[in-house]
């Protein structure tokens, strides 16, 4: 017979645990939980003969517990040690994008077989030739590798973070100088198509897009190549209206970008005269 006992101080994680027991697949198990001194005591005997299945599975179902239960307070903690220096509403953020990101580099795939793997490999070395398990402890001592691996997606997570609140300020700046500038034109029409723009005015007349950084109206690490031209004309002309005409129906992150600075300004079209002109050329050259 094997015995367990595996030492809690969560009474969520002893309801978690117990439920999971009930659902057990293997035969010849029996279980029990008490209360003695600060720890909930959830004894596990197996009286079977494959010790090692039973071990396996033991050791998966701690795994899932660490992560269904411990995963989110690790993340958090580990935010909170290792990038202090950020308001506390920046690192729930960074803990939100690691969350999402996670999920995402696994595929959506559950349990995440990466993180999964690492505390299954570790669980099952150590109930090998443990009888007990102090389940804190064991997540806050025995598991660096898996902390590791969190640690090395927070600081992914902290660089993308980084970049989003530029271009958030960027944005911000840029809608400031152009609902105080002056227009110097009526309308433009911008029309996209397989990612390249092209510029018109009211006439349908093209206008030259400004490619000199002297004129540049913003200084910015963020770039949208080629498109950075066409968003610096645009700021030079700060047009009342700006039509876009989106040959190809596609949305791209410089379209969103001129959303967000002109606003209102913005109308979209694709089935307008202009729109059935360049829908019949195969492409557009720039």
């Amino acid at each position: 017979m094997k015995s367990v006992c595996i030492k809690l101080t969560n009474q969520k994680t002893v309801k978690y645990l117990l439920e999971e027991l009930d659902n057990f697949e293997i035969e010849n198990i029996y279980f029990s939980c008490k209360k003695f001194k600060i720890y909930y005591n959830v004894i596990i005997h197996y009286k079977g003969k494959n010790l090692n299945l039973f071990l396996k599975s033991l050791a998966e179902m701690l795994s899932f517990t660490i992560i269904d239960l411990y995963e989110e307070n690790i993340i958090k903690n580990l935010i909170k040690s290792e990038y202090f220096y950020f308001e506390p509403y920046e690192r729930q953020k960074i803990a939100n994008i690691t969350s999402e990101d996670l999920y995402e580099l696994e595929e959506a795939v559950y349990p995440p077989k990466k993180r999964f793997k690492i505390i299954y490999q570790i669980l099952y070395d150590y109930l090998n030739s443990n009888r007990s398990i102090i389940l804190k402890g064991f997540i806050t001592f025995r598991i660096k590798a898996y902390f590791e691996t969190l640690l090395e997606q927070i600081d992914k997570s902290v660089s993308k973070f980084i970049v989003e609140k530029e271009y958030a300020e960027f944005i911000s700046l840029l809608k400031i100088y152009v609902n105080s500038e002056k227009s110097t034109c009526k309308e433009v029409h911008l029309i996209y198509y397989n990612f390249k723009p092209i510029l018109l005015d009211e006439n349908k007349n093209i206008i030259k897009i400004e490619d000199d950084s002297l004129s540049s109206k913003y200084l910015s690490d963020i770039t949208f190549s080629s498109n950075d031209y066409t968003l610096n004309t645009l700021l030079n002309l700060v047009p009342k209206k700006i039509h876009i005409h989106l040959i190809d129906e596609n949305i791209d992150e410089f379209i969103n970008t001129l959303k967000l600075i002109f606003e209102e300004r913005v109308d979209f079209c694709n089935d307008c005269e202009i729109c059935k002109i360049y829908q019949k050329r195969p492409a557009i050259k720039t």
